[in-house]
């Protein structure tokens, strides 16, 4: 079965034979669709129920996004007018969660998917969500290539078992397709001009290592393979696995004979064959990029391998930095798990450099889930104008550091003026139906039920042995609306499976797309956001707002939502829109902000913020197996919660028999110190490091540490182990956290009395997020 995503608000564009089988499913319910298919080739269910009020299919196309110039590129380069296009509507607007669309193509057809919506408003909760594509083939699908990412320029098969050699000119792409999945792809490349000239220099995988200091070149600045000169030859544009080869060799002759296969087909001997033409001269093992062979630096400084972890259909796609030979080899190993024990095809496109594709990595929010290129927030064109040091941050390009600045610059802006940082890959997802309230009261540690309209709460959301799934806040937009903002997309699957499990009628919108962020903190966050936020008569103004609470209002006539919540231990405040009004609430911001020393700030400066005021980050400081109070928030889980929550009982007991506790550590000298490093009494270990930091203000080096229960005691001194955690120890003494501004005196700072008489406008839609994941 051939499965992808249609996002919300958007277009695609996908082609059926006769015989196959179309399903669209709305996993998450309320999500209407368009289905366009070309006339003369209408399934009978289409035909018998036309939409006669589908808005046409040009207008919608015309809207310009870049999924919709790319289903136009599609329909032109097959010579296809829009206007040749059969409506038909999909679901109601009332549709429960996995409703589904079903239909089997009479003839060969050409479809359109238009996922219905418009821009969500903060305080609204009708975010467009995805619809999801299941195409049943009538035949079998081994060895169907996937639609091609734009018209290509070229379109080569490699069939199990060969090589193909072919020529790029600079600035075009050439995507490597895996076709069935777990099938690893050799890849080599020289610049021609230079190979023109009797002179061979190809990819060298020591001196790209050593220049991008990565195991793995990804989409990012980590993102080019060099030759010997040190001059990239190409870029990694794209990449939807992770996961590849750049230790070893490609197969060769030597290694089938020493496994006792003398004779066997190889990748070395392929490439020698078809580089041959181009002047190129034979080795006897090829120093390949190998995409997709599962290679791991194991224990003991062993290689191992497994089965590649690519699908059907997934891909790397590179950029050709100057004119390039290529070649590409499907893997013939048969022998061990590198090509799953059986050899397929690699498909290999080539597209113009006009193409211009963004870059990205996919992310998945479970193994079965579909996948996803990282994103740019509403606020990129902004950060990415000011920076080129950018991470892939679950999912999104968050930039690290700024280049007028620098962490420590930031960090003190942050600390003594104002910082303005982009938030918006945390996950947003509205709660939203006459059982709402039952189902938050069910999935969190805190009694919701308690919470005011426009008051907002941190929690943790556990499983049922007491682990934490995520922390989060929880705003309450009505009496029976919720918005739940966290750092892991599974939440909102988690709290759909709640619902189906527990029958309750509720809707779990994804609003990621149509809600982004930027966190406004420090000591003058109030006096920027007060002078340009306008709010209504009944709602607080920026210098009324209470701590963990939100507003709503406009930044020169851009609807947002503010909350009084962060992430640094200071005063602050975030601000919430849709990505579409992002830049023109960037730059109102900045303008203001600019007298005051307000100063753009990245991720380093953040986690050293976050950890002097001892907020807690999931993979660092919590995990799937850390209960609330190992992880230091268990204050997130009242004794008098009059319903149970998920995973109540485990964490009771866990409360009653603690084994593990997070503490401080304040730790001597300067030597680096960082997560997972091992804390030592004597000779034995009693704990670990979860985060660690050189704190400015403190002038010291600080940690949070999780610690058996007997070793934890306040005022103890244990030590760090490096290298092999015996070798080389750092003397550290066990504190309370916070270890800066215990009493969180910054982050409540109300308004001063002159202030708070002050006019004030302002409007925010946004998330309070104080120790959540950012």
């Amino acid at each position: 079965m051939l499965s992808f995503a249609a996002r919300g608000d958007s277009c695609c564009f996908f082609e059926l034979e006769a015989g196959d089988r179309l399903r669209i499913i709305d996993p998450e319910g309320r999500q209407p669709g368009y289905l366009y298919v070309q006339a003369g080739a209408v399934p009978d269910e289409v035909r018998t129920r036309p939409e006669a009020g589908a808005p046409n299919l040009s207008d919608h196309l015309a809207r310009g996004g870049t999924d919709c110039r790319a289903v136009v590129a599609m329909l032109h380069s097959r010579g296809i007018a829009a206007s040749n296009f059969q409506a038909l509507q999909l679901f109601a607007a009332e549709a429960e969660p996995g409703a589904a669309f079903e239909v089997t193509a009479t003839a060969d057809a050409i479809c359109v998917l238009v996922v219905a919506g418009k821009p969500m408003a903060p305080d609204a909760q009708d975010p467009p969500t995805d619809l999801l594509v299941e195409i049943r083939p009538s035949g079998s699908l081994e060895g169907r290539a996937p639609p091609p990412l734009a018209p290509p320029l070229l379109d080569l098969r490699v069939k199990a078992a060969t090589a193909r050699s072919y020529t790029v000119k600079a600035g075009q792409y050439i995507q490597i397709i895996d076709v069935d999945g777990r099938q690893c792809a050799d890849f080599l490349a020289f610049d021609a001009a230079a190979l023109a000239e009797g002179k061979e220099y190809g990819l060298d995988a020591t001196t790209t290592h050593t220049l991008m200091g990565s195991t793995a070149p990804k989409p990012g600045l980590l993102s080019k393979y060099f030759d010997a000169r040190m001059i990239p030859l190409v870029e990694v544009v794209q990449d939807t696995v992770g996961r590849h080869d750049t230790f070893m060799l490609a197969c060769s002759a030597k290694y089938y004979e020493d496994m006792g296969y003398p004779g066997h087909s190889n990748c070395t001997d392929n490439f020698n064959a078809v580089l041959a033409p181009h002047g190129v001269q034979a080795k006897k093992g090829w120093p390949a990029i190998n995409f997709f062979y599962n290679t791991i630096a194991g224990a003991g400084d062993q290689i191992t391998m497994d089965e590649p972890w690519s699908r059907p259909g997934d891909y790397v796609l590179l950029r050709a930095l100057t004119d390039l030979v290529c070649a590409t080899s499907s893997c013939a190993d048969d022998i061990d798990p590198a090509n799953g024990w059986f050899p397929t095809d690699i498909h290999v496109r080539v597209y113009d450099a006009a193409s211009a594709f963004p870059k990205g990595m996919s992310h998945r929010m479970t193994p079965d889930a579909e996948p996803r290129l990282t994103r740019e927030s509403g606020f990129h064109p902004r950060t990415s104008a000011l920076t080129r040091k950018m991470e892939d941050y679950r999912g999104f390009w968050v930039p690290t550091c700024f280049n007028a600045a620098g962490p420590l610059e930031e960090y003190w802006a942050c600390r003594e003026r104002a910082a303005i940082m982009d938030l918006s890959a945390l996950r947003k997802f509205e709660v939203i139906g006459p059982d709402a309230e039952d189902l938050m009261q069910l999935a969190v540690t805190r009694n919701v039920r308690k919470l005011a309209i426009n008051q907002i709460v941190y929690t943790a959301m556990c499983n049922e042995h007491g682990g934490m799934i995520d922390d989060g806040t929880v705003f309450r937009l009505g009496q029976n609306n919720f918005r739940w903002i966290c750092g892991d997309e599974y939440s909102g699957v988690w709290l759909r499976k709640l619902a189906a499990e527990h029958k309750l009628k509720v809707w779990v919108k994804s609003s990621t797309d149509q809600l982004h962020n930027v966190a406004v903190q420090g000591p003058k966050s109030r006096t920027i956001l007060s002078g340009i936020v306008v709010t209504p008569p009944q709602e607080p103004t920026v210098d009324e707002l209470k701590w963990f609470r939100f507003t709503v209002g406009r930044i020169n006539g851009v609807p947002v939502l503010i909350s009084r919540t962060g992430y640094t231990g200071e005063l602050g405040f975030e601000v919430w829109c849709h990505p579409s009004q992002a830049t023109s609430v960037w730059d109102s911001i900045m303008e203001v902000g600019e007298p005051h020393g307000l100063t753009p700030m990245g991720l380093a400066a953040l986690d050293m913020l976050r950890i002097e005021a001892g907020l807690v980050f999931a993979g660092y400081d919590f995990c799937d197996h850390t209960d609330p109070f190992e992880a230091g928030i268990g204050f997130t889980v009242p004794k008098d919660k009059p319903d149970p929550f998920v995973g109540s009982e485990a964490v009771s007991r866990r409360r009653d028999n603690p084994h593990r506790r997070l503490v401080g550590l304040d730790i001597e000298g300067n030597e680096h110190v960082g997560h997972g490093d091992g804390v030592y009494a004597g000779r034995t270990q009693v704990g670990v490091v979860t985060s660690a930091t050189k704190s400015p203000i403190l002038g010291k080096t600080i940690a949070l540490a999780r610690l058996d229960v007997s070793a934890a005691a306040i005022g103890r001194d244990v030590e760090i182990g490096k290298l092999d955690g015996h070798q080389k120890r750092l003397s550290a003494k066990i504190v309370e956290f916070p270890h800066f501004d215990p009493k969180k005196t910054r982050v409540r700072a109300e308004a001063s009395s002159q202030a708070a008489a002050r006019p004030a406008p302002s409007s925010p839609d946004a998330v309070a997020t104080a120790g959540v994941p950012a």
